[in-house]
C-alpha cells in the first residue's frame, strides 16, 4: 500500500460538469420546493440536524439549525427539535431550501497563507474536485467547546473566488490519526457523501492494542449508544431495542504481535459509529493502547518508551471519485508516536495486511 501522491493532470481527466454546471445542479436540488425524505435503514438513530447535513453537504450547518430551530421541518407530521433522533422508515418533511449567499469576511491575508501552507504539508492526494489530507493526531475536524484549531478553520483559507470553501465529507476522532475526505466542490460532496452512506467507501485502520486476540481474524457485531454528557461522553456496547442504539459492525486481523503483550490489528468498519472501533477493540478484551476512554485494564503498564497516546491510525481509504467513478486509493503514513512503538516493537509496515481479505459488508 503505497501512498498515492498523483494529482491527475487536466488533459487526462474526462470531461465532465463545469462548475457552472456543478452548481446549477446543486440550486435546483435545493430549489424544488418542499421535499419529503425516507430515512434509510444505516440512517435510523442520526440526528435529524445530522441526518440534513448528510443529506444537503453543500447546506450550511447553521441554515440547517435555523430550519429546524424555527419548526419548518416535520417528522411524520409533528414538529421536529434539533437532538431529535431518527428511525428507519420515517419520513422527514424539508421546507423549500436555499443557498445561503457568501458573506464578505475579513481575514488575515498571512494567517491565510499559513494555513495553506499547512493543509499542502498534510496533504496526501488532490485534485479539482476532491482533497485528502493525513490528518495529524490531536487536531479537531469540526469546532467544539473550547476548540480553537480544527480542520472545518483550517478550510477557510481555501474559499474560492465565489466564497465557497471545501466541505467535510465524513469524521475522524480528534486523537485518531490518517486519511480524511474534503469535497472541494458542492458536486463532489454531495456525491461522496452517497458514497459514505451507501458503505460502498472502503476503509481500514490499524491500532496497537492490549494484549494478543485469540481468534487471529474476527468480527465484532454490537449495538452501541451513547452515555454521559455530550463534552464526555463514550459508547457503551447496548441491547437491540435500547433507546439510541444502532448496529454496529466491525471486521479485524492481527497483523502481528509483541511478546504476547501487544498486537497490531488492522480494522475494517462497516458502519460509521461514533468510537466505534475503540468501544469494539474494548469490548473483546483489548482496548486501543493509549485511549483515555475505553482503556480499562487494571495495573496494566505501558512497555518502556512506548507514548501514552491513542495508537489508532485511518490508515487507508478508497473511493469512488465523484465525476469519473474510478477509485481513488489513498494510504496514510503512521504518526510520529505509531512510528516510535512500531520501531522499538520491531513491527515492520511492509508486512502483508489479511484484513483486505474481509467481507466488505
Amino acid at each position: 500500500m503505497r501512498q498515492k501522491q498523483a494529482r491527475p493532470a487536466a488533459a487526462e481527466a474526462p470531461r465532465g460538469p463545469t462548475r457552472a454546471q456543478a452548481r446549477a445542479e446543486a440550486q435546483e436540488v435545493l430549489a424544488t420546493g418542499v421535499q419529503t425524505l425516507v430515512v434509510e435503514p444505516d440512517e435510523a438513530d442520526m440526528r435529524v440536524d445530522r441526518f440534513l447535513v448528510a443529506r444537503f453537504p453543500q447546506l450550511a450547518f447553521t441554515h440547517i439549525q435555523r430550519i429546524v430551530r424555527k419548526g419548518e421541518l416535520r417528522i411524520d407530521g409533528k414538529r421536529a427539535q434539533p437532538n431529535d433522533r431518527l428511525l428507519a422508515g420515517q419520513k422527514v418533511r424539508v421546507p423549500p431550501l436555499k443557498l445561503d449567499q457568501p458573506r464578505p469576511v475579513s481575514r488575515n491575508a498571512a494567517k491565510d497563507q499559513d494555513d495553506r501552507d499547512f493543509l499542502k504539508s498534510i496533504t496526501l492526494y488532490e485534485d479539482k474536485d476532491v482533497l485528502i489530507i493525513n490528518k495529524p493526531m490531536g487536531l479537531a475536524v469540526q469546532g467544539g467547546s473550547g476548540t480553537k484549531r480544527h480542520v472545518d478553520g483550517l478550510l477557510e483559507a481555501l474559499k474560492d473566488d465565489e466564497g465557497q470553501k471545501p466541505r467535510l465529507v465524513h469524521r475522524l476522532d480528534k486523537d485518531t490519526a490518517g486519511c480524511l475526505v474534503i469535497a472541494k466542490t458542492r458536486f463532489a460532496a454531495s456525491t461522496m457523501a452517497k458514497s459514505f452512506r451507501a458503505r460502498t467507501t472502503r476503509k481500514i485502520y490499524w491500532a496497537l492494542v492490549a494484549g494478543v486476540p485469540r481468534v487471529r481474524q474476527g468480527r465484532v457485531s454490537t449495538y452501541l449508544a451513547k452515555e454521559g454528557d455530550e463534552g464526555d461522553s463514550r459508547m457503551r456496547v447496548a441491547k437491540h431495542g435500547d433507546e439510541g442504539a444502532s448496529h454496529a459492525l466491525t471486521y479485524y486481523a492481527v497483523v502481528d504481535t509483541a511478546a504476547q503483550k501487544l498486537a497490531w490489528l488492522s480494522l475494517k468498519p462497516v458502519t460509521g459509529r461514533t468510537h466505534q472501533l475503540r468501544a469494539h477493540a474494548a469490548h473483546i478484551g483489548h482496548p486501543i493502547v493509549g485511549d483515555p476512554k475505553y482503556f480499562d485494564i487494571e495495573n496494566w503498564e505501558l512497555p518502556g518508551g512506548i507514548q501514552n497516546k491513542l495508537h489508532l491510525l485511518a490508515r487507508r481509504i478508497v473511493i469512488a471519485h465523484p465525476r469519473t467513478g474510478k477509485p481513488i486509493d489513498v494510504t496514510a503514513p503512521l504518526p510520529p508516536h505509531m512510528q516510535q512503538s512500531f520501531n522499538l516493537l520491531g513491527l515492520d509496515t511492509s508486512r502483508y495486511d489479511p484484513i483486505v481479505e474481509a467481507p466488505e459488508e
